[in-house]
């Protein structure tokens, strides 16, 4: 019995998608610094000639304009592969959907290392991204991830599922970050600078596609209710938490087969929109982050970069532990109401950071900022079925993707045309943003409240 139950733990133990997602980020935070700082290396070599006062000005445009070219490429490419790796993914093998992008992964990070090592152009570069995007990129990478977590979850534990994946996968970023300045200008002394770094991100790339072929299995679904019940089931998450035991034990099967109980389409859209345009107030901030902290008045070096990038992920900590504590008292509408109010301050006081303390303040202020986009995850997947995850998830990363392609070439344009005028402009534009994502939500939580008030009548 003993050797029996520990080759069951062992079986639970091999469906855990965590090592993957960890090994990635780790590897993802290696090569997200060290491209940073080979293209500012590079465009810093060949402006050498410059006047003294122009030339970080135009090493910064430089650098804007490749990352608009690689981000376009790195955006667009997956739009050709990610739904149909998707739907492989749920028609033929779940691994489908997170071996392809890993085996891509290895090879564009690749490419940046021959880069270092032959000196060959940047452009190269955009082949990366091309290479990466093809093979379904992080668009079809992170729908398998998100599929297989909600796969072997009950509903009522879904949330706490992917919040836990998500806390991963920042814990992951934030060492992988604080250690990449390090690694970065390491070994200087026998190596090209980046070689060492770059070659860490390829092994832990390496680990991953390994571990996902030869070690992850896929879990079994967990058993869901019959339909009646399911019906039941998707109304009572709509209610607070303290009344969601009383409108279950409370409610006859035949009054859910009987009233349209579902969300509407109006909310399912809504819970898009809202997505969407969170997406865009963040990204268009993160894009243009690296780029405000290599220049005056902050001018950090590659440690301050690596640090900078790991309070980043700190809100993966803060977010997790908000979401464990606020599901018990709030509904899930009003937790992403709290996350986007936490990222829209935090980004508002940047917009004003001269000093390096009050770029950690602002960091600070974004504690929740990460629960607003799995939150949605987690609603949306409570009213599909199983055998559809893949394509749902997929579906609203590509939108995702799509939005971040157009902010970014958007949110750099507007970057270097305020530059010399006021550099923290597009930070004030994405909190104006995140203002505006609060209309939908609320669209979304009127919807919910009348839901319940109808819900409320039926049972009395």
């Amino acid at each position: 019995e003993v050797v029996a139950g520990s080759m069951v733990g062992v079986m639970v133990m091999r469906t855990w998608i965590e090592p993957v997602v960890a090994g990635s980020q780790v590897a993802s935070a290696f090569y997200d610094t060290a491209l940073l700082l080979v293209v500012k290396n590079y465009y810093n070599q060949t402006n050498s000639t410059a006047p003294s006062h122009a030339l970080e000005d135009a090493q910064q445009k430089a650098v804007s304009n490749f990352y608009i070219i690689y981000n376009l490429v790195l955006g667009l490419s997956p739009l050709v592969s990610a739904y149909g790796l998707s739907k492989l993914g749920d028609r033929v093998h779940r691994k489908i959907p997170i071996c392809f992008p890993l085996l891509g992964y290895l090879g564009s990070k690749t490419l940046l290392l021959l880069l270092i090592l032959l000196g060959w152009p940047i452009e190269v570069m955009y082949g990366a991204a091309a290479l990466n995007g093809l093979t379904g990129g992080f668009t079809t990478f992170w729908a398998g991830v998100m599929a297989l977590g909600s796969l072997g979850s009950s509903e009522s534990r879904r949330s706490l599922r992917l919040i836990i994946i998500e806390l991963v996968y920042g814990l992951a970023g934030f060492l992988g970050s604080m250690a990449s300045g390090y690694l970065f200008v390491g070994f200087n002394d026998r190596y090209r600078e980046g070689t060492v770094l770059v070659g860490c991100s390829i092994a832990c790339y390496a680990f991953c596609l390994l571990y996902s072929i030869f070690v992850l299995t896929v879990p079994k679904p967990a058993a869901s209710c019959p339909a009646k019940a399911k019906s039941a089931e998707e109304v009572g998450s709509q209610l607070p938490a303290h009344k969601e035991a009383a409108a279950g034990s409370s409610q006859p099967s035949e009054s859910s087969s009987s009233t349209p109980v579902s969300p509407s389409k109006l909310t399912i859209i809504m819970l898009f929109v809202a997505a969407i345009l969170y997406d865009l107030a963040v990204v268009g901030a993160m894009n243009v982050l690296p780029l405000f902290l290599l220049r005056e008045p902050l001018s950090w070096n590659a440690v301050q970069i690596g640090h900078g990038n790991a309070a980043g992920y700190v809100i993966f900590i803060t977010s997790f532990l908000g979401v464990f504590v606020f599901s018990k008292y709030l509904r899930d509408i009003t937790m992403i109401m709290i996350g986007v109010i936490s990222f829209s301050a935090g980004i508002l006081i940047m917009a004003f950071v001269r000093w390096t303390f009050l770029f950690y303040i602002a960091r600070a202020v974004m504690l929740f900022a990460l629960i607003p986009l799995p939150t949605i995850r987690s609603m949306l997947s409570k009213h599909v079925e199983g055998s559809s995850y893949g394509k749902v998830f997929v579906l609203l990363q590509l939108s995702l993707v799509t939005t971040g392609v157009v902010t970014s070439t958007l949110y750099n344009k507007i970057y270097q045309n305020t530059l010399n005028w006021y550099s923290s402009f597009c930070f004030i534009l994405s909190f104006l943003v995140g203002c505006l994502t609060l209309l939908p939500l609320s669209i979304v939580a009127i919807k919910q409240r009348s839901t319940t008030g109808s819900l409320q009548i039926l049972t009395e």
